[in-house]
């Protein structure tokens, strides 16, 4: 029997699967064991459901799909025998005991050993317990006379003692592979989440991430480890696709690693910029787009995902459109060229004062002896909206939606009008950290960013008051709190759940706090229409906060 290797070299990688393309996953993998083996590696590490793509949700109830999965593993496997780093990867697997979310090992040219993921998380943006069955509790698996422990995501995540059984088992190190989404301060989270496990079994644990877009969810890597003694072994970098091989050494309390990245991660703003650029980029590259277009008015909102898809997919790829009717303001137009131009996208306007008046004349006598207000002034955006779907369908870009968080609460968008659109970069930003993340763009460019340097975003823009410009001297103030106090208030109910008696208890009015909960809760049939989004929030609306359209509850307090 060979000696236990003292020193074993481990590379993670921390790829940008697509789910359903097994071939192109399998591809990947082929790739990154390669570049693995130039580094000198034994065991490259990939990430949850890595052939599959995660999260594939009900595409695992497709038995050719399962199929396809398990013949690319079994391929993969047979690609070991070459003496070359031995593999531990994730696809899902049907046996007798049902359909699991497994990993595998492979080396010497098979499936040296199969585990089954035994806590299906059922929260947020995951339901793995409607497709997967849990696995029993897992013993190690041995490679190359090292015992390793295979525990998967939320094996570590939940209440389940995983981690502490693998080790009472004679676990020597724990490889996790994971598919954890991106959202405010989840570093944090994790490094908890480690830390404690950890402490629990006595062992060094290494984290390895999923990176890209997939739907909604931004996978930002950030993969990490910590040793036995809770100090960081390496940090691999947060929203970039890599290989990274670290070196870990057998001592006399166990395994430790000593190399490996040491990557600085993103401060708030610059993570939340990258989290929609990267979102939009792959939801537009892996769903076959070539271009995309978005209304320009002029504010805050379109300036930034105009600057976001430019960054994302580069300037020529880009078309902004700008919209202008009677009460367009004359700054509003040279705001929307400005950031235009400084983009290098293009540009265009196209006057909506003849479409708008011909449904005014349409509908004359249906409305003859009444006011004008709201209606009048959603027709507006409504004209818009058509016409960047007319662009859409004609030259083919998908369109870009480009409303934030604070106006999907409140309701403060129309439908079939600026709610219009593919996809939303910003659609789970609240108003002021939109406003946080293009004060960030105009003085850094993100990596991996298209765009280009210097204010991208005109000044004029950023200072003056919000507005929708539907009627004359229009503000956003006219109809809603300022946005610090709106933000303040919505983050409190959406984000935390609290009662109004707990948000008044922050200083707010209770007759504001109540009106904002009301405008909140009837506004849910206008989110269940709107266009997919990137998540950055732990609550965005739609897989994690799932409100009933028919409610009558009020919180009085």
């Amino acid at each position: 029997m060979s000696k236990a290797p003292d020193i074993l070299r481990i590379a993670i990688a921390q790829l940008n699967p697509t789910v359903g393309d097994v071939a192109g996953n399998l591809k990947k993998a082929r790739e990154a064991r390669a570049e693995a083996a130039r580094h000198g590696a034994e065991l490259v590490v990939f990430t949850e459901l890595f052939l599959a793509g995660y999260p594939p949700e009900d595409l695992v109830l497709r038995p050719a799909f399962v199929a396809r999965c398990e013949k690319a593993l079994g391929e993969l496997a047979a690609e070991t025998k070459d003496g070359g780093p031995g593999v531990v990867i994730g696809a899902p697997l049907r046996r007798k005991s049902g359909l699991h979310n497994a990993v595998a090992l492979l080396d010497g040219g098979k499936i040296v050993a199969e585990r089954y993921k035994v806590d299906l998380p059922n929260y947020g943006e995951f339901d793995e317990k409607r497709v997967f069955q849990p696995g029993p509790m897992p013993g190690p698996v041995n490679f190359r006379g090292v015992r390793l422990g295979l525990p998967v995501c939320e094996d570590i995540w939940g209440e389940l003692d995983v981690c502490e059984t693998l080790a009472e088992a004679g676990a020597e190190m724990l490889l996790v592979p994971n598919g954890s989404p991106y959202y405010r301060e989840k570093m944090d989270v994790r490094h908890q989440v480690v830390l404690r496990q950890v402490i629990a079994s006595g062992l060094p644990l290494i984290y390895a991430n999923q990176f890209g877009g997939q739907d909604e969810l931004v996978f930002d890597g950030a993969s990490f480890a910590l040793n036995a003694d809770k100090s960081l072994a390496f940090q691999m970098s947060q929203f970039e696709e890599t290989v990274a091989v670290s070196t870990w050494r057998r001592e006399k309390k166990g395994w430790a690693g000593d190399g490996g990245p040491m990557s600085k991660l993103p401060e708030q703003a610059e993570a939340d910029w990258r989290a929609g650029m990267f979102g939009l980029r792959d939801y537009v590259n892996k769903n076959g787009f070539r271009n995309v277009v978005l209304g320009l008015s002029g504010g805050v909102d379109s300036a930034v995902c105009a600057a976001l898809a430019v960054d994302a997919l580069g300037e020529e790829r880009v078309h902004c459109v700008m919209m202008p009717y009677k009460y367009t303001g004359k700054d509003s137009l040279a705001d929307a060229e400005a950031c235009a131009r400084a983009l290098g996208c293009r540009y265009e306007a196209i006057p909506i004062f003849k479409p708008v008046e011909g449904f005014m004349e349409a509908l004359a006598p249906s409305f003859q002896g009444t006011n004008s207000g709201v209606t009048e002034e959603n027709l507006q955006s409504r004209a818009r909206g058509t016409l960047l779907m007319a662009l859409s369908n004609k030259f083919g870009p998908m369109l870009v939606t480009t409303g934030n968080k604070s106006e999907m609460s409140v309701g403060y968008a129309t439908l079939y009008g600026d709610m219009n659109g593919g996809y939303n970069p910003i659609k789970d930003l609240y108003k002021m950290q939109v406003y946080a993340i293009a004060r960030w763009r105009n003085d850094n460019v993100p990596p991996g960013g298209l765009g280009p340097s210097g204010e991208v975003i005109p000044q004029n823009i950023l200072d003056k008051a919000p507005s929708a410009e539907l009627r004359p001297n229009q503000t956003d103030q006219d109809s809603l709190p300022p946005y610090p106090v709106l933000d303040d208030i919505l983050e409190c109910l959406v984000e935390h759940e609290m009662g109004v008696e707990e948000i008044v208890k922050r200083g707010h009015d209770k007759d504001l706090v109540q009106r904002v909960e009301n405008m909140l809760y009837i506004a849910e049939y206008k989110r269940r229409q709107a266009a997919p989004g990137v998540k950055i929030t732990r609550k965005p609306f739609g897989r994690d906060r799932r409100y009933p359209i028919t409610n009558r509850f009020r919180d009085r307090g």
